[in-house]
């Protein structure tokens, strides 16, 4: 602002004295020199590069990954560090496509001071214990470790699960893990089913497959637990636990509409709590999807609600890929009347593809076959084999 006074004065005093050229007053050419180059931008140094060239020409990232790590920032002040950086990383056992998923993630590690950001987060796994590959996996998993403070959490996993490679398996794929103070979720969380007669070996079980469950706040697990006690469980049923995690996945008012859901459809409420003590898990699916397994089941095979209640893991099983082609090929059987005995519809079901295939497909082909060649097998060999 001063200098732009400082032109503006000089403007003046060149406007007023038309031959103030002669006393050498300053031109407005030269005045607008002077702003111009006053207020451009200071060169870049000289050691500044692009980040989109330094990582393809120096380091042999592929384009994609260049690309994306440049969106972020343009222009690398200091090459050197990101030299080291890289290096370290290379050093550390990182493999290239693990080092780009880093810098593509945070670009800006580039630039971080390595002995303060850097090495003491890989250190922290290396004094537990890690092997190189497995540090390398973790963070390629969620590079976002390294900006964070890890170690008391990595501490208490540790202190939870058997061995490295579990805590890996659980940090590959759930490094967001480490975002939440472990000492203060999960582990009073995980004291308190334990306390709740729930097994460690279900609990680490539950850990791999919902991880989630266990961040809720101890209160709320506390709730959960009271709420299922409250329905009759017994806490040495094995599906003690899947009954608290199925009631921590719900809010209050869908499962309000699953009770009305099955009240619809004829159970009675002795009956919706049977369902519920027996396969937690079913109130987890899908309103359209129980309609159509009940629909299905209730056509198909005669089958009453007495029979769902007692076998109500039938309503896990999909529609489309299980239960069709699976009582379509027992029809068959049934009319052309090759069946020794009748065989009971849960064994059916709950049989494994292979076993299914081995009992019930390939002994009788030709039969199957036949249905096929008349054009109403819509569901028999093609679709089981699928």
């Amino acid at each position: 602002m001063r200098l732009i006074r400082i032109c503006k004065s000089l403007v003046s005093l060149s406007l007023e004295n038309p031959l103030s050229h002669l006393h050498k007053t300053p031109t407005l050419s030269c005045l607008i020199s002077v702003l111009y180059f006053s207020s451009s931008k200071p060169k870049k140094s000289t050691s500044t590069v692009t980040v989109l060239d330094y990582l393809i020409n120096q380091h042999q990232f592929s384009p994609e990954a260049a690309l994306k790590a440049s969106s972020t920032f343009t222009y690398l002040r200091n090459p050197e560090n990101a030299d080291s950086v890289l290096s370290f990383f290379k050093e550390s056992g990182f493999s290239q496509t693990q080092i780009e998923q880093v810098v593509k993630r945070i670009p800006k590690v580039l630039s971080a001071k390595l002995a303060v950001a850097i090495k003491p987060k890989i250190k922290i796994f290396q004094d537990l214990g890690f092997a190189p590959d497995d540090i390398a996996e973790i963070v390629y998993g969620d590079p976002w470790i390294l900006t964070r403070s890890v170690e008391p959490s990595i501490l208490v996993l540790k202190s939870i699960l058997d061995s490295n490679d579990d805590i890996v398996r659980v940090l590959k794929s759930l490094g967001w893990f480490l975002n939440h103070d472990l000492g203060k979720t999960m582990m009073p969380n995980i004291e308190f089913l334990k306390r709740c007669e729930i097994s460690s070996s279900q609990i680490v079980k539950y850990l791999f497959n919902f991880p989630r469950f266990f961040l809720h706040k101890p209160e709320s697990i506390q709730a959960f637990v009271k709420t299922v006690v409250g329905m009759g469980f017994d806490r040495k049923s094995k599906m003690f636990l899947s009954a608290i995690r199925t009631v921590s996945s719900m809010s209050e008012e869908n499962w309000e509409l699953k009770l009305e859901l099955f009240r619809s459809l004829g159970f009675s409420e002795k009956d919706i709590l049977d369902v519920f003590r027996r396969v937690p898990h079913v109130f987890a699916i899908s309103e359209r999807k129980i309609k159509e397994v009940t629909g299905l089941l209730f056509s198909a095979r005669n089958v009453d609600i007495s029979y769902i209640v007692d076998h109500p893991e039938l309503l896990i099983f999909s529609v489309e890929r299980r239960l069709k082609p699976r009582l379509r090929v027992l029809e068959i059987l049934e009319k052309k009347n090759v069946l020794n005995r009748k065989p009971c519809l849960t064994t059916v079901c709950k049989i494994s593809e292979q076993k299914f295939l081995n009992k019930f497909v390939l002994p009788y082909s030709k039969e199957l076959a036949e249905v096929n060649e008349a054009g109403g097998g819509s569901y028999t060999i093609g679709c089981v084999l699928r």
